[in-house]
């Protein structure tokens, strides 16, 4: 074969265009596969951003609710249904006022069940399927309640039919519960308005509250024959087979999945899961990712080959230029005005391409606008739901110097019968040393409803702890507990305010009296440390201590242990402390509790004339 000039040059022309093609194919390539990474980071943020929202919106609506079961299991009225024979027509008084709070509070249905598990008031008293003569004793949220004084399960209605959030509290004296019951049929809803698809799991995995309706009850993995065959016999979830939820992983990053099952066609998406605080549930969210990522692969293809095209094109201009020049300078001239044509072309494209680039970003500026307005939304709600624990929190602090004031009343009478005068009018004066406290009290309790700060001064820790023990002695006295006293110097001084930290030592005393009552040789003591720059006051009992998988929580709002407490009395505690610029600990164990508030030490005080606290112990008398 014989190979001349033309076919050798039409054979390097032949390998120019191959390697051109091969290049272009690879800088597609390329570039699709980089838009596509990023569309999937941009997408990953968008979608977390939107868990965290959803996350917030579904713990609002709870929160609006979870406050309730307390407040009505204080209720007299309530609590007097549960009785044997209760008077006539409170029940159905009871009945009344439930079904107004229900539907004033958006709760499914309220109702009332004593301690043998049937119910005897309900807020859907009138309708067919009425609560009144059911039993629930089966029902975990009722175990719960009875036994630790609370109790939640998500379940399906065994007479509703509808699946609903339970939250319990245990009635005064053990006599029953009250059950309020949250159905999420709007923030279900409020999901498909919205186009998203979201849904709830518990530990085990199984859907509870989901976007699509048909997926409520599958699980996302699989559930074995002993668990299964609990979830029946405690009639959770009804006749639900607790098939598969029909999300399927992909081969791809762990978050990317295929979302479809029987007749739909499966679709790829993003999923992104988080845990709702408070709750052992977990939200999920599902992004479809096909169109976005697609428009950004086909995007990046299209930026690669005009960018590679424009090299190439450069580079052939170039070296036919050269070659033109050599020949003809009239042919380069026409030549080069055809590069500049083709360059004018693609910089066309390319400002196209900037513009959707920039409709892009503005778009994504009016969602970023939309998730700060939500924000706010949540904010509001929240302090809406502060108010609730102010109202809670005004009750439970009168509640010790009133108990206090009935103390002294009673004694005051049994000094005046017995003849001792003097030791009866200093009853009284300590009566009108406690009227004034609750004056300052309810005057600090506004200022904290204006957002007000308490007062930093020094004050004598010798004055804190005599008011305290105005409070509490008389009831250790009569209890024959004995509290064990330091000797305190009436100068030694802290930065505080001195009638909101005798709040806080009364509040730990009065718990230390409650955690010795009923026991063998009860003992409480009071110490104090000086060193440095910081006082620390420690309250100690040898009672049963604080189980250790609870301590975390003592200091949290509406947590306790008693049966009739209301759980604010160590959160308001803390918070008093903290203002003040100190702390508030705590250490427990078999052989009792000592709660340690340290404050910040402030300069010796001049003397008066009321002496320090003597060292020694407050006996019964």
């Amino acid at each position: 074969m014989i190979v001349t000039p033309a076919s050798a040059q039409d054979y390097r022309r032949a390998l120019i265009v191959a390697a051109g093609l091969a290049a272009l194919m690879l800088a597609g390539w390329l570039g699709g596969r980089i838009a596509e990474r990023w569309a999937l980071a941009d997408l990953r943020r968008t979608a977390g951003s939107a868990l965290g929202l959803q996350i917030a919106a579904l713990r609002a609506e709870m929160q609006t609710q979870s406050s309730l079961p307390l407040a009505l299991a204080a209720d007299p009225e309530i609590a007097k249904v549960v009785q044997p024979a209760p008077e006539p027509g409170l029940v159905e008084g009871v009945n009344g006022r439930l079904a107004q709070i229900a539907g004033a509070t958006g709760a499914a249905v309220i109702y009332v069940i004593d301690a043998e598990g049937m119910t005897v008031a309900a807020s859907n008293a009138g309708s067919e399927r009425s609560f009144l003569g059911r039993d629930y004793a089966f029902r975990p949220y009722f175990q719960q309640a009875m036994a630790t004084g609370s109790g939640s399960q998500f379940a399906l209605g065994t007479v509703s039919g509808r699946a609903g959030f339970y939250l319990s509290r245990r009635l005064p004296r053990s006599s029953g519960i009250v059950v309020v019951k949250i159905e999420f049929d709007g923030i279900e809803s409020a999901w498909r308005a919205g186009r998203e698809t979201v849904f709830v799991t518990d530990p085990r995995g199984i859907v509870l509250v989901a976007s699509e309706p048909g997926w409520r009850f599958t699980a996302l993995r699989s559930i074995d024959a002993a668990e299964r065959w609990r979830i029946r016999e405690a009639l959770e979830f009804g006749e639900a087979p607790l098939g598969p939820l029909p999300v399927f992983p992909t081969e791809g990053p762990d978050s990317l999945v295929r979302v479809g099952g029987g007749p739909t066609p499966a679709w790829p998406a993003l999923m992104l899961d988080a845990p709702i605080p408070g709750t052992e549930w977990r939200l999920h969210t599902l992004t479809p990712i096909a169109a976005p990522v697609e428009r950004e692969r086909a995007l990046g293809r299209v930026v690669a080959l005009l960018a590679m095209g424009l090299v190439l094109g450069t580079l052939a201009a170039l070296i036919g230029r050269r070659r033109r020049i050599a020949t003809r300078l009239a042919e380069a001239a026409a030549r080069r005005e055809e590069l500049e044509a083709r360059v004018a072309e693609r910089t066309r494209a390319l400002s196209e391409a900037n513009r959707q680039l920039l409709a892009e970003m503005e778009e994504r500026r009016r969602a970023e606008a939309e998730r700060e307005r939500l924000g706010r939304e949540l904010a509001q709600a929240g302090r809406l739901a502060a108010l609730g624990q102010f109202a809670a929190s005004m009750a439970h602090e009168i509640n010790q110097p009133l108990a206090a004031i009935r103390s002294y009343a009673d004694n005051t009478a049994i000094l005046v019968r017995r003849g001792r005068v003097e030791d009866a009018a200093e009853n009284v004066s300590a009566i009108g040393r406690l009227t004034e406290r609750i004056g300052t009290l309810t005057r600090q309790l506004k200022g904290f409803a204006r957002r007000a700060s308490g007062r930093r001064e020094p004050v004598r820790l010798a004055d804190i702890v005599r008011g305290s023990l105005e409070v509490v002695g008389v009831r250790a006295a009569q209890a024959g507990i004995p509290l064990a006293l330091p000797a305190l110097p009436s100068n030694l001084a802290v930065l505080g305010d001195s009638a909101r930290l005798e709040q806080v030592v009364v509040n730990l005393l009065q718990n230390a009296l409650d955690a010795v009552s009923g026991r063998p040789e009860p003992s409480v003591a009071l110490r104090v440390e000086a060193e440095g720059e910081r006082v620390a006051l420690e309250v100690s009992d040898n009672g049963p201590g604080i189980p250790e998988t609870v301590q975390a929580q003592v200091f949290d709002p509406f947590f306790t242990t008693k049966s009739e407490g209301l759980g604010l009395g160590l959160a308001i505690s803390r918070g008093i402390v903290e203002e003040c610029g100190g702390a508030l600990s705590l250490r427990s164990g078999p052989e009792g509790t000592t709660f340690r508030m340290e404050l910040a030490r402030a300069a010796a005080l001049p003397e008066h004339t009321r002496s320090g606290v003597p060292e020694g112990s407050l006996e019964a008398t």
